[in-house]
């Protein structure tokens, strides 16, 4: 092992997930190494607090607070960027890309704002850069776009890619709590941030939407172009009609592809999924996704979503892969095809749809909603009458036939104008993912 080479590691941030790869290097180095033919030093770590206690032991000596100096190191091949946010990571990702170094990430953000300029960089000067801890956690959906399923164009990707929220529709659905209880749980046990924003109203989903949607398309969708709804406003009402219909509520993202016309449609919503597909069944903290490709048909991924275990074990793979990758000299990793794939128009992206609307409980209400929806050109399957917890007031659902984003939307904001409507109208999209 003396005449292994040497492969000097530097990681910016130790933080929940930087301890988490210090910890499992330092207690795997042996068989990792001895897989990789190469020596693993964990050469030095920037922190922001070095008076900090942590969870792992580090010599003093390889301590720092300068991310920048770690990027730059010269004796450093590969480095870790596990601070998060997009102007420092950014700074420091295209600081270690531009000396030609290996760059391993975790961090969603700053793929899904920045990525084209960071993987120009790494082309231009001979780097490279990981990022499969950034999408679900300890699942490999990144390498399997990557590199497992070439052969394939996808025309649907869709899954559960927010532990969070996860958790919290579980809870709801078991235990029958309202979302502001379960939330407030959420915080507690450390599941859900101070600030649950980011998770809770779909924008951490959307974010990672964005980047499997370039990997499996070639093509950057910012999430100011996606439809973008969160969970905040679902209720028992909403969980005890999934239940009644063998449907799971679940935080989807879908990305689908007409592969005769290339038109995608990327969209994060709470959607009705049949409990007849395996994603429904996937609770917790856990994520699950599943990709249709034109070769392999569908295939499923599930596993821990996040936490310090299962995203440090996606970046120590990132590593691994990275070792590898200079050992043979450094080839270039296989990238997506860049296209400029447009983004399907509203009225051509079809589904089924879900409404609850409190409204009041007087003659003629049905009759005002069914004349919104008809000037829509929306077709009722099905109304239900619930009790509402307003006095005067009554709940109705309502599930549609087959419509189209256009005209859903136009629906919910003339309802949303009538008198009788008491509350914004809560939409789902009930999912139909039957090939």
């Amino acid at each position: 092992m003396n005449d292994f080479p040497i492969v000097n590691v530097g990681i910016c941030g130790l933080g929940t997930v930087g301890q988490g790869v210090w910890k499992h290097i330092s207690r795997s180095r042996a068989k990792l190494e001895s897989r990789l033919g190469a020596r693993l030093v964990l050469k030095r770590a920037s922190v922001r607090d070095l008076t900090k206690k942590r969870s792992v032991r580090v010599a003093k000596s390889r301590l720092g607070d300068d991310p920048m100096a770690v990027a730059k190191d010269p004796e450093l091949q590969i480095v870790c960027e596990l601070i998060g946010g997009t102007t420092l990571a950014k700074d420091i990702t295209l600081a270690a890309l531009r000396m030609g170094k290996t760059v391993v990430s975790a961090n969603k953000a700053l793929v899904c704002e920045h990525g084209p300029e960071i993987f120009s960089a790494a082309r231009q000067h001979g780097g490279h850069y990981f990022f499969e801890a950034s999408v679900a956690g300890g699942i490999p959906i990144i390498k399997a776009l990557r590199e497992g399923l070439v052969a394939n164009r996808f025309g649907r990707i869709y899954g559960i890619l927010n532990g969070t929220c996860n958790y919290i529709l579980t809870r709801m659905e078991r235990e029958g709590l309202s979302y502001p209880i379960i939330l407030k749980e959420a915080k507690a046990l450390g599941y859900a941030e101070g600030n649950e924003a980011l998770d809770v109203e779909g924008w951490d989903t959307a974010h990672k939407a964005s980047i499997l949607t370039y990997l499996a398309h070639g093509t950057w969708v910012p999430v100011k172009s996606m439809l973008v709804e969160g969970i905040t406003e679902l209720t028992q009402a909403d969980i005890q009609y999934a239940r009644e219909n063998d449907y799971a509520i679940k935080l989807l993202a879908v990305i689908q592809r007409d592969l005769k016309t290339d038109a995608l449609a990327v969209s994060v919503a709470p959607t009705l999924l049949s409990r007849a597909k395996v994603l429904a069944n996937v609770n917790k903290v856990y994520n699950g996704v599943s990709v249709t490709g034109d070769v392999v048909g569908e295939t499923l991924y599930i596993g821990l979503g996040a936490g310090q275990d299962a995203t440090a074990s996606a970046v120590i793979s990132d590593i691994v892969d990275a070792i590898a990758l200079l050992l043979r000299g450094n080839a270039p990793l296989p990238e997506p095809i860049e296209q400029n794939c447009p983004l399907n128009k509203p009225e051509l992206i079809e589904g089924s749809y879900y409404f609850r609307l409190d409204v009041k409980d007087e003659p003629g209400v049905l009759a005002k909603i069914a004349s919104v929806t008809s000037k829509s050109k929306v077709s009722i399957a099905s109304v239900q009458q619930r009790p509402s917890p307003r006095k005067g007031a009554a709940s109705l659902i309502l599930t549609t036939h087959l419509s189209n984003e256009k005209a859903i939307r136009a629906t919910v904001t003339n309802l949303s104008r009538l008198d009788a409507v008491l509350t914004a109208p809560l939409l789902l999209r009930i999912a139909s993912f039957d090939d």
